[in-house]
């Protein structure tokens, strides 16, 4: 086994309830982005062989204080990290989670880059939808790089989305607002014009990014955008919901 592939294998375990892992960079010294990229579809692999499925995507670090920290980024949705917006989620298998809300972008037909444009994936995509994306890393405390985020499969842990899709045709989603409540408390506020200054100019680079790899986005996958606000802390007993102006809201229930 290649020290890229005990990386992986040891992100799996920390996933499934083993110890946290520590930074992939003090692991593999000089680990740059596209061995940390290797390390993330090595992980993502040894899932879908459990029998996880490809659900879609996330985008992380697509703000403006994620860019000055070498963002954006992205990591890999899996069927098993969408949960019914019903149901409590049992928060114990998760690591010092927080909750982030987003727009989700559903996709209608597939976007393979280079040359993805925004007006493309507006083009493509049936409809958004808000959501609340849960982040729960598999690494130890302590300093972290993009590098080591992209490898831990961009802290990707959990994704609520709520309602059927809102087409985008008359929607400027760069001016459409989230309040996120916290146990009915507001604790954050955001437009879309937060994330690259258009989500679906976030869509757009995911796209052209994945080129790289030979990957693509497919037709029914789902994209969160990224953050249109900070991320927040949960514990058990929070209820957390994403209101967003146009969309209707999602609501995520700690057990």
């Amino acid at each position: 086994m290649t020290a890229s592939a005990d990386v992986a294998q040891r992100l799996l375990d920390a996933y499934r309830g083993g110890e946290p892992v520590p930074a992939p960079t003090s692991l593999l010294p000089g680990l740059d982005l596209e061995g940390a990229y290797a390390i993330q579809r090595a992980f993502v692999e040894r899932l879908r062989a459990d029998g996880d499925v490809p659900a879609g995507w996330k985008v992380g670090m697509a703000s403006a204080a994620g860019l000055r920290s070498g963002g954006p980024i992205y990591g890999r949705l899996l069927s098993q990290m969408l949960v019914d917006a019903s149901r409590p989620i049992d928060i114990t298998r998760l690591r010092a989670p927080q909750i982030e809300g987003e727009i989700a972008f559903v996709l209608d037909r597939p976007l393979r880059g280079p040359g993805i444009t925004l007006e493309d994936v507006l083009a493509a995509a049936s409809g958004v939808v808000p959501a609340l994306e849960i982040i729960a890393g598999r690494l130890k405390p302590g300093a972290h790089r993009p590098e080591d985020f992209v490898a831990d499969n961009a802290f990707s842990a959990l994704a609520v989305v709520g309602g059927a899709p809102t087409p985008v045709e008359g929607l400027d989603l760069r001016l459409l607002g989230l309040v996120l409540m916290h146990n009915g408390e507001i604790v954050g506020t955001g437009a879309g014009a937060q994330v690259l200054g258009h989500p679906a100019r976030s869509v757009a680079w995911l796209a052209n990014a994945l080129t790289a790899h030979g990957q693509a986005l497919e037709a029914g996958e789902l994209v969160l955008a990224g953050s249109l606000c900070g991320a927040h802390p949960v514990g058990p007993g929070d209820t957390v919901t994403a209101e967003l102006d146009r969309l209707g809201s999602v609501s995520a229930t700690f057990a």
